[in-house]
């Protein structure tokens, strides 16, 4: 099993700046896998915000594209979203996720709230 926990988040006006962290652990840590963040706004599904392989490779949503910034430190089983120029469009719950390259073994963190006020 994967257990994550999240930190960072709050509120902040729009065009500023917020980071999430995600640390994760468990018995499974030593599997590759990807780690990302995803994001759930009000009455709307859950959406991919940006994903980073143990590679190092990324994948952003476009809404997110040259705003915000995801990386890993595999080392520490941690994996962060720095988010900038943020808009009360991306106002949603934010969830870390790790998936293992088989795509069998997935797992959620209990997600952090973000509130872009305009």
């Amino acid at each position: 099993q994967v257990q994550l926990v999240e930190s960072g988040g709050g509120l902040v006006q729009a065009g500023g700046s917020l980071s999430l962290s995600c640390a994760a652990s468990g018995s499974m840590i030593s599997v590759r896998a990807t780690m990302g963040w995803y994001r759930q706004a009000p009455g709307k599904q859950r959406e991919l915000v940006a994903t980073i392989t143990t590679s190092g490779r990324t994948n952003y949503a476009d809404s997110v594209k040259g705003r915000f910034t995801i990386s890993r430190e595999n080392g520490k089983n941690t994996v962060s979203l720095q988010m900038n120029s943020l808009k009360p469009e991306d106002t949603a719950v934010y969830y870390c996720n790790w998936i293992d390259l088989s795509r069998v073994y997935n797992y959620w963190g209990q997600g952090t709230q973000v509130t872009v006020s305009s």
